[in-house]
């Protein structure tokens, strides 16, 4: 990996190390595998012979050096943010008065979340759309995470990281712009949306935290929705309380001791690997395998950006930084954003919102239910995404608010 040791934005190109690549093997070769037991599929982990095929492949088939190349077709840049290193791609549009956009991903994703999403996003003819639709893409890697990590001191939580955004935005010469993102990048969009009301066009949401069920909803507080909204809540709360069961226990950990996870995640990448494949298999729109949903090789690059960069601790920290954030920065908004915002909800997210709960907290202008994809939106339905995009933006054009 190179960059310029000048000041300001820096060109930047992967080029991961042979020896980096070597090592990998060495080790897949290597790995010391648990006992487990038969026939119990899913329900306690990750199965071994399932992870084994893939370690297998991984190992023999999967090829770093073509998914690198594709991911230097972006143009990519570092620049230095409150004293961390910030990598981002910049793709800027065929189309002069395109709309600046950040998208942001979450964990356990990446920028390679949005490979599929960038083409059609900055060059719309060229993929079959409205040259009006048009945006200059701006796909940053969140403080801590791949190839902006590690980060160095502590508090980058989803406030902070809007900031940051903000600021890089500023020295890109966008003064007013989009912003879209899903699991953090969701969380962090929604802050920038706060932080800076006046500079954001609008705000694409493909996840809202904080806006589904979270207790047992009382028949008063149902008698008060419509029966669309009421069924809408009990599946909310089936969910969340399904999650909370059986799904949190990767937060729990990574919100109290993310060092101590690091260790293990750092130095095996099987453990890498099955703590970031567990999330795409239970998160998808998928019938079993997570590469029912997502393309293999896609998900193996992905796991490759935390496992060559070292990552796994420093990206887990923002799960902790938000669960000791001072009152200021807690991720519950103290106050309505005014930002336009628009949600597209895809059936396998794993948080429900509510549009009564949505609605306090939000300017909400746009609401898309989708029939079919999950929390990872843009890997998995990537033109269904791209559409609800270039449609809200459209929508505001249309309205005078972009």
């Amino acid at each position: 990996m190179t960059s310029s040791p000048a000041d300001g934005i820096r060109p930047f190109r992967l080029d991961i190390p042979q020896s980096d690549l070597d090592d990998l093997h060495h080790r897949l070769d290597r790995t010391r595998w648990p006992d487990a037991l038969p026939g119990v599929g899913w329900s306690y982990g990750v199965p071994r012979d399932y992870l084994q095929e893939l370690v297998r492949y991984w190992r023999h088939e999967y090829d770093w050096r073509a998914a690198e190349a594709q991911l230097n077709e972006w143009p990519q840049f570092t620049t230095t943010i409150d004293g961390a290193n910030v990598h981002f791609a910049h793709i800027r549009s065929p189309e002069p008065d395109a709309t600046p956009l950040i998208i942001t991903h979450g964990w356990p994703g990446s920028i390679v979340e949005f490979l599929d999403v960038v083409g059609p996003l900055t060059d719309p003819a060229a993929h079959g759309g409205d040259p009006a639709d048009a945006f200059h893409v701006v796909v940053p890697s969140i403080p801590g995470f791949g190839l902006s990590g590690p980060t160095s001191d502590t508090g980058w939580e989803a406030g902070r990281i809007a900031d940051a955004w903000a600021e890089l935005m500023t020295r890109l010469g966008y003064e007013r712009f989009g912003a879209q993102g899903g699991d953090w990048g969701a969380a962090i969009s929604r802050e920038l949306g706060r932080a800076c009301p006046h500079r954001l066009i609008g705000v694409h949401l493909n996840l809202l935290p904080g806006a589904q069920a979270t207790h047992e909803p009382r028949d008063e507080e149902l008698a008060e929705l419509s029966p669309e909204e009421r069924e809408r809540t009990l599946a909310s709360w089936r969910g969340w309380s399904a999650w909370s069961g059986e799904g949190v226990g990767y937060a729990v950990l990574q919100s109290t001791r993310p060092q101590t996870l690091a260790y293990g995640l750092t130095d095996s990448p099987v453990g890498q690997l099955a703590w970031i494949v567990e999330k795409f298999q239970e998160w998808t729109d998928s019938r079993e395998l997570p590469e029912e949903a997502v393309d293999r090789d896609r998900l193996l690059t992905d796991v490759m950006l935390y496992w060559l960069t070292g990552t796994a601790g420093s990206s887990a920290r923002v799960y902790y930084e938000r669960a000791h954030a001072p009152a200021d920065r807690a991720e519950a908004p103290k106050q309505p954003s005014t930002a336009p915002t628009a949600l597209a909800l895809f059936p396998a997210e794993l948080q429900i919102p509510l549009r009564h709960k949505a609605d306090r907290t939000e300017n909400i202008v746009r609401w898309t239910d989708f029939d079919r994809g999950g929390h990872f939106a843009a890997m998995e339905e990537p033109d269904l995404l791209v559409e609800d995009v270039r449609a809200f933006f459209r929508q505001l054009r249309e309205k005078g608010e972009g």
